[in-house]
């Protein structure tokens, strides 16, 4: 299974070398560069963009964000939902209030 993630803060950083090391393939990509270079160099697949890394995913797709609550998740969701079809997934991983994910 390959899966995309977006968000390589603290918190998604980490979680991409768990999966890594879990033998998962992941897409990684970030709004700055660098931690998506860094992680490439562990063995993560890099996209410089949210429309790169959905390109790089086969259907169904999973793609799991893990950027801060509000309006940072509101935006990424709405450019995923234009570039993903029914039956792929958008995994919310941050800490959003639960409200705002059912809503979306």
């Amino acid at each position: 299974m390959k899966i995309g993630f977006i968000g390589l803060g603290r918190m998604g950083y980490n979680m991409v070398l768990n999966l890594l090391e879990h033998k998962v393939k992941v897409v990684a990509y970030n709004r700055s560069p660098e931690p998506t270079k860094k992680l490439a160099r562990k063995g993560a697949e890099a996209a410089f963009s949210i429309e790169e890394l959905v390109s790089k995913l086969r259907k169904p797709r999973v793609v799991w964000v893990m950027v801060p609550a509000g309006k940072p998740v509101d935006e990424v969701v709405s450019k995923l939902l234009k570039l993903m079809d029914k039956g792929d997934i958008i995994i919310d991983g941050g800490n959003s209030f639960f409200k705002d994910s059912i809503r979306r």
